[in-house]
């Protein structure tokens, strides 16, 4: 088994890539409204989500984090600096990057690079489909949003 690696998978989303890049730049309060199965509390200090570990599931994991912008690229980097999550891994970063494709669309480029602590950790493939659906997720709410606007 590999002791590091990288995901990459792209995301079609129906919201628009700044709608989008604004979310999770800095609407983070409303992630537990948008993903209610996913996400519980988000907390902002560094940065912080609690949420289950595998999707219907009820043990939930935490996520602290550094988050970057990148406003040129549209894209956000949640570094992983402790919590659950962290604990098989030294580096668990998570880039959403938002590609307009259409007026109304765009694509949230996912990559989820990480690093494990032991030959014994589990690859993040898991993490891996939590965050994608967790971007899929967002796009319903953005789009109420959006349509009001």
């Amino acid at each position: 088994m590999a002791m590091s690696g990288t995901y990459v998978a792209e995301v079609p989303l129906k919201g628009s890539a700044e709608k989008h890049y604004k979310r999770w730049k800095s609407e983070n309060h409303l992630f537990p409204a948008a993903t209610t199965s996913k996400v519980s509390t988000c907390t902002m200090a560094i940065g912080s989500l609690t949420a289950p570990s595998d999707p219907g599931t009820t043990h939930a994991e935490e996520f602290k984090e550094k988050r970057e912008v990148d406003d040129k690229n549209m894209a956000v980097t949640l570094r992983g600096v402790g919590g659950h999550v962290m604990d098989p891994y030294k580096v668990y970063d998570v880039i959403f990057q938002f590609i307009p494709k259409s007026k109304e669309g765009c694509v949230c480029k996912v990559t989820l690079i990480w690093e494990k602590k032991t030959e014994d950790s589990p690859e993040s493939i898991n993490y891996m489909k939590f965050v994608k659906s967790l971007a899929a997720d967002l796009d319903d709410h953005v789009l109420k949003g959006q349509n009001k606007s």
